[in-house]
C-alpha cells in the first residue's frame, strides 16, 4: 500500500484526490493546505491536514507526496519533499523557471527517486491515437498541423495568483502548456519559433498567442487566447499526413484521405470517474496517477520525459518574457 501525501487541495487537489479513492493499494494519508477552505475540506474528507509541508512529511510519513498547489509554490513543495527521498508527483507546470526545473531533476537523480509531471493531455484517448499514427506512419509522415485553445478570460480568477504572472506565467503556462507539450512529444523541440500577441490596451496581458514552431519539412502552429468574451472552452487540432488529414473535434476523432470513407475512431473513456469539481467524469486522470504510481512502484531510475519537460519550460520562457 503506497500512501500518498497531497500538497493542495483546491481545483486540481480535489480532482487527484477523488481519483486515488479509485487506485488500488493506494490511500491519500495526509494533506498539506494552509487555507481555511482546503482545510475545510480535509476534515470533510476525514483527512489529516497540517499547514506545511514540513509539518506533513515529518508526522504522516507519506511514501509519496503529489503536489497540486498554485504553480508559484511547485519549486519550494518538490525540493523539501525530494530532499526528504521521497518521489514526487507534480501538477503542471513544474515550475516556471528552466534553472529551477533542472535542479529539480537534479536532486531526484541524486536522491535517486521518481520526479513525475503531470501533463494529463497526454493520457486522452485523441493523444494516444495520435502518437501512435505519427510513429507507425500508417498515413506517411506528418507535413502540418494546428493546435488550437480557446477559453473565456478567467474572471473568477480576478485579484488571484492566475492572473500574476510572476506566480503563473498566465496564458502561456496555464494554457497553451498542453498543446507544446503534446507537440514536442510528438515531433521534438522545434527548431525555431515565431510568436504573435496582443489583446486589449486595458488587459494586463496578452490576451491570445499565436506561435508557429518549425521543424525540418513540419509546421506547426499553435493557437491559445483567454479572450475577453463568453466563448465556449474549446480544444481541437488538426494534422496534415502525406496521405491523410486527421482532425480532433471535442469528442470526435477523424482521419480523412482519398482511399476510402472517413476513418471514426473511438475515443470513449472506458473509465468514467467524478473529479469532484466542475469537470465531467473522466479516466485520465485516473490513468496519468496510476501510470506514476505504476512506475515509482518499480523503482524505475530513469526520470519520465525529462529532457522534452526541460524544453518545454525553456520556450515557455522565452514566449512570456521570463517570469
Amino acid at each position: 500500500m503506497l500512501t500518498v501525501g497531497l500538497a493542495g487541495l483546491g481545483g486540481i487537489g480535489q480532482v487527484h484526490f477523488s481519483n486515488y479513492q479509485h487506485i488500488k493499494d493506494c490511500s491519500v494519508a495526509a494533506i498539506c493546505d494552509p487555507s481555511p477552505q482546503g482545510q475545510k475540506a480535509a476534515a470533510e474528507k476525514g483527512v489529516p491536514c497540517y499547514e506545511t509541508m514540513t509539518e506533513m512529511l515529518a508526522q504522516a510519513k507519506p511514501d509519496v507526496v503529489d503536489v497540486c498547489a498554485p504553480s508559484y509554490l511547485h519549486y519550494g513543495l518538490v525540493m523539501e519533499a525530494l530532499r526528504s527521498g521521497r518521489p514526487v508527483i507534480c501538477e503542471k507546470p513544474l515550475a516556471l523557471k528552466s534553472t529551477e526545473v533542472r535542479e529539480m531533476y537534479a536532486l531526484a537523480e541524486q536522491q535517486g527517486v521518481q520526479l513525475l509531471v503531470g501533463h494529463v493531455l497526454q493520457f486522452f484517448p485523441p493523444s494516444k491515437i495520435l502518437h501512435e499514427i505519427v510513429k507507425d506512419r500508417r498515413y506517411g509522415k506528418p507535413l502540418d498541423a494546428v493546435f488550437l485553445r480557446l477559453s473565456a478570460c478567467p474572471r473568477w480568477a480576478v485579484g488571484g495568483w492566475l492572473l500574476d504572472k510572476d506566480k503563473s506565467g498566465l496564458l502561456p503556462f496555464d494554457l497553451h502548456i498542453h498543446d507544446l507539450d503534446l507537440m514536442i512529444s510528438l515531433f521534438g523541440k522545434p527548431d525555431s519559433y515565431e510568436i504573435a500577441s496582443g489583446g486589449r490596451e486595458e488587459a494586463a496581458y496578452d490576451e491570445y498567442y499565436r506561435i508557429q514552431y518549425r521543424y525540418p519539412r513540419l509546421n506547426v502552429c499553435c493557437e491559445a487566447a483567454w479572450y475577453n468574451a463568453d466563448i465556449p472552452f474549446t480544444a481541437t487540432w488538426r494534422v496534415y499526413f502525406e496521405k491523410a488529414v486527421l482532425i480532433c473535434e471535442g469528442e470526435k476523432l477523424t482521419a480523412y484521405s482519398f482511399d476510402g470513407p472517413p476513418e471514426q475512431f473511438d475515443i470513449e473513456e472506458k473509465i468514467k470517474i467524478p473529479t469532484g469539481i466542475n469537470l465531467p467524469p473522466t479516466g485520465v486522470f485516473y490513468e496519468e496517477l496510476s501510470f506514476f504510481l505504476d512506475r515509482i512502484r518499480s523503482g524505475e531510475k530513469e526520470q519520465y520525459r525529462r529532457d522534452e519537460i526541460i524544453s518545454l519550460i525553456e520556450i515557455l520562457e522565452d514566449i512570456t518574457g521570463g517570469v
